[in-house]
This record gives structure tokens, sequence and C-alpha cells, in this order.
């Protein structure tokens, strides 16, 4: 990694505070006066300097961010505007690994809060925060015991999983969805549900030991140490165990003389020297984050690719691919293709049309699915010789919005088949497919997966679409790929990256255009089901489609 740039402020070298301390998760019976807590936090609420008053907003300081962040903000949640560019090359392939921010320092040093002002300030979508807080280990009833009496020491790097720390940090880097556990602190377990994350351009990773491992090192591409007065952080910690924890000051005061301050100085403290850039002050030194949000959008610009443009050129003469199944072209399936390739159908007549083709497409992708034999009885006690499914579960995935339009065939013909979405568009910029939103269901990698869209150009949005079930660990041989009409082009490129996919469709046209439309195509298949007005420049798979 190319060296950041300085800062004025201070070194890896400078000397570090004489004192540091740990946030240790809720221990239980440290209840105290309600009074007593609120007059203590106010007293220590005096010793802390006031944060974000009298300061104006800052501004960005690189070109590429922009004056309002790529946000829809609504009342129970966000979404971001901006999508996912291609994370991966004409082969497939991962081809860009996500850029990793290690964030050290003390506890209470205002790690969290550096990592959000920094995350605001890339000002760019798909960035994870990831804490050491989810990865402590599961305490024994031994060790639950001692917690209980404030015996034990969570400041030590034993307290934590590093084997799932690492693992975890490294499929995520690799552009693989990833299960992070939630832990209890009351309880001091790992609670049933687990957090999902996925698609980070940008990882932020922040705790006490995050510089405590070689291995884990050796992930981080930039590793930052957050620098803070000792007193400051001691008198957050003593406002927030009263405040917000019951706790009373002899308690706090206990478990920091017996275990944070001797864990900082022997396991913290050290690796400050390892440290790219020390940030004094935590989220007061605006300048020093600055600087780090202008070296990641610099790194985040050697990464980008182009795909498509490699798409147009790459293995276009070859024949049609073998794991191609094109429907049999009866004159019924002929009639139907009449119909809704006609510009003057109607949208009732292109509708009902299209839904018939799309019955047929399923089913006759339903024959490639595995059977194994199987032996019933009939009503009249006789055995008979047949077949069932051999698989686990079937699940659907449409590519919005097109896709969606195949879900009620799909439902028709596969009882209680489970549907997950995905949202690719093109930007119309770079005209790279970005990925915007996806839901899929939990366990998908046990299924077979059908992956809906009814146009197939360029072939770049279901490519998208497939490296996205990849990285939730569908295999490949379990991804059915199904659209009304296909290019040669998009067929040849995702029977390129992924050789083992299924490509099911009820016919392909030779051409595309300037614009990537298919020639002589079935013009916007979106446009012309939902009624909606035609989107300029845009080609026939990746259509502008709205998030309600």
């Amino acid at each position: 990694m190319a060296a950041p740039p300085a800062l004025a402020s201070a070194t890896p070298s400078a000397p570090p505070p004489p004192t540091a301390d740990r946030d240790p998760p809720d221990q239980p019976g440290e209840k105290s006066d309600t009074a007593r807590e609120d007059c203590n936090a106010e007293s220590l609420d005096r010793l802390l300097p006031p944060v974000g008053t009298g300061r104006s907003p800052r501004k960005r300081t690189t070109s590429q961010c922009k004056s309002e962040p790529p946000l829809l903000r609504t009342s129970k949640r966000t979404i971001y505007t901006a999508g996912r560019p291609p994370w991966y090359n004409e082969h497939g392939t991962q081809s860009k690994e996500a850029f990793v921010i290690g964030l050290g320092g003390g506890s209470a040093s205002g790690k969290t809060t550096v990592a959000r002002m920094i995350i605001e300030a890339l000002d760019v979508p798909w960035v994870v925060l990831l804490s050491m807080d989810s990865f402590y280990k599961v305490l024994t009833t031994q060790q639950q015991e001692q917690a209980a009496r404030n015996n034990f020491n969570f400041d030590h790097p034993d307290a934590f999983d590093f084997d799932l720390i690492i693992s975890t940090l490294k499929k995520l880097k690799q552009g693989k969805s990833v299960k992070v556990p939630i832990y209890d602190f009351t309880t001091h377990s790992r609670k049933k549900d687990w957090k999902m994350l996925y698609g980070a351009n940008v990882i932020i990773f922040e705790g006490i030991m995050a510089f405590a491992d070689k291995t884990l090192l050796e992930l981080l591409d930039m590793k930052i140490f957050v620098d803070t007065d000792s007193d400051i952080r001691l008198v957050r910690r003593l406002r927030r165990d009263i405040s917000e924890r019951g706790r009373d000051i002899e308690g706090v005061i206990k478990q920091y003389n017996k275990f944070v301050k001797p864990a900082f100085d022997q396991y913290i403290q050290p690796t400050m020297r390892l440290a790219d850039i020390v940030v004094p002050r935590g989220s007061g030194n605006t300048v020093a984050i600055d600087l780090i949000v202008q070296h990641v959008h610099s790194q985040l610009e050697e990464r980008e690719l182009s795909v498509r443009a490699a798409l147009a050129s790459a293995h276009q003469c070859h024949p049609l691919p073998r794991t191609l199944s094109v429907l049999k072209s009866t004159p019924q399936v002929r009639g139907m293709h009449t119909i809704i390739r006609d510009k003057e159908t109607s949208r009732d007549e292109f509708i009902f049309y299209s839904k018939r083709l799309m019955r047929l497409l399923i089913e006759h992708a339903l024959s490639f699915l595995p059977f194994q034999e199987c032996v019933v009885q009939t009503p009249q006690g006789q055995d008979y010789s047949g077949k069932c499914y051999a698989g686990k579960q079937i699940t659907g995935v449409s590519i919005l919005r097109a896709g969606e339009t195949m879900e009620p065939a799909l439902r028709a013909v596969c009882k209680d088949v489970r549907i997950g979405t995905i949202l690719i568009q093109t930007n119309q910029l770079t005209g790279e497919p970005e990925l915007h939103y996806l839901r899929l269901p939990k366990d998908i990698s046990d299924d077979h997966v059908i992956l809906m869209d009814c146009t197939v150009s360029t072939g770049a949005a279901a490519m998208m679409a497939v490296r996205v079930l990849l990285d939730h660990d569908v295999p490949e041989d379990k991804i059915f790929l199904l659209s009304l009409l296909m290019a040669e082009m998009g067929v040849h490129s995702v029977a390129y990256a992924f050789p083992r996919v299924k490509i099911i469709t009820t016919a392909v046209d030779k051409r595309v255009n300037d614009l990537f439309r298919i020639i002589p195509g079935i013009g916007n298949f979106g446009d012309r089901y939902f009624g909606t007005d035609t989107v300029p420049d845009g080609s026939d798979e990746e259509e502008v489609a709205c998030m309600s």
C-alpha cells in the first residue's frame, strides 16, 4: 500500500499517553442510588471538553465528494441511491478486494466516533463498520461467575476469538457475505441471531486489539491509532458507567486499576508503533480525518474496473455454449414471440402472452433440476415408480424490475418457493452496472436458485447477479439463469465467466446495437409491461427501478 500522507499533528513515534482504559461488558449486581448516579454523571460532564459546539460544518475535501450524500432518508430507514460498481472482471472472478482500515486505540478514545466521521466524509455507499466487541469468546460457567464479581479480564487478547475475527474479515475483504455474531454483554454469550454483512467497498475494523495479531495485521490496508488523553478517556468511562450502566465510582475504578490500565500498558500502547497514522485528540482532529478520507478515495480510484467494455469485445466469435438451453421453437412459441415483439401490440396483449411464455420457460427450466427414483403407492394399492426432486429447496431470485414479472409463473408451478430480489441499474455516466439493493432468503446456499431477468443483452447485469449469489456461497452448478430473450453477446459473457451456470431462454437474437439493445429485440420489456415511459440510452437488461 502506498504510504498515506503524513500528518503534521502527530507521528507513530510520538510518546503515547501513560494510561488508557477498556470498555468491559455490562456486569450484573452493580446498581446504585439513582440520585447519586445523576449527581456523579453531572459532575463528570463538566470535566469533558465540549463536543460540536461553536463549530461550523466541516467541508468535504475531495473532488469526488458530492454536496449531498447519495442517500434517501425516511423515518424508518436510510437507502443508498448510489450503487456498488463491479468488483470482478469479465472472467467473473474478483479482481479487487475491499479496502480495510484498522482502527485501534484505548477504550473511550473515540474510535467509533472517528469511524463514523470517516464513513460520513467518504460519502460512498457500501461501507461496513466491523467491531471487535462482536467477537468476545463465550464464557464458561466459571468465567461467568468471575465476571459477575468483576474478576474476569475482558481486556486481555485471550478474551477475543481471533480465529473467527480473521476468517470473517478475510471473507468480507474477498467480497463474500459473512455472519457476524451478536454478543450479549449481560450474559457474556453469543445470541442465536447473526448479523449479515455483504458488499463492502471499504471496511472499517475497530477495536482495542485491532493490531494485536500478526495475521490480522496483514489484512489491514491502513492502520490508524486513535490517541486521546487518558484522563479524558477515564472521565468518559466513569460518566458512561454511572449514567448508562448503573454502577458506582468505586466499582468502575476498581476494575480500571485491576484490568483496564495494565492491559493497555501491556497490549495496546505498544501497538501504536505499528500504525500508519496516529490521530491525536480522536474525533476532534478533523484535519487528520480529512487526510485519511483523501487517501482512501485515491485507493478506490485505483481499483475502479470497466466490465461492460471488456464484455463487448471478449469471446464473442465462439459457438453458443453447451450450457445454453433454448425452448423449442414450436409454432405456438414463435407465434407468441411475434405478438410480444410487435411494437403495435397493446399492453394487455403484451402482458398476457409474456406470461404464457414465462410459464413455458419455467416449466422447461424445472426439467433440469436433479431428480431421483422414488416409489409411491396408488389409490388402487399398486406401486408406481416415479421421480422426485433430489434437492433441498428451490429459491427464485428476480433481477428488479423486469425480473419480478416472472415471479407469479414460478410460484404457480413451485409450491412454497422462496423469493429474493436484486436491484441492479446502469450508471448512465460510466455505463457500468451497479448493485443497489438485495434481499436474499436465509441459507440460500443450500438451494437450487432460479435467477430471473426478462432480457439479457450484454450480460453485465446477469453476471453481477450471479456473482452476488456466488458470494453468498450458492454453488455455481445450482444457479439457473432464466430469460425470455437473450443476445448472443450476453450468452457468451455469462457462460465464459460462469461455465457451470445453466442458461435457459425462449430465444436468442444475434446482435446488440450501440445502445446495448438487443436486435431485432423486444424493446424495453419493463416499460412495455408496466406502461412506463422509455428510459433513454438504457439497455434492455438494466432498467431503472424504484424502491418503495
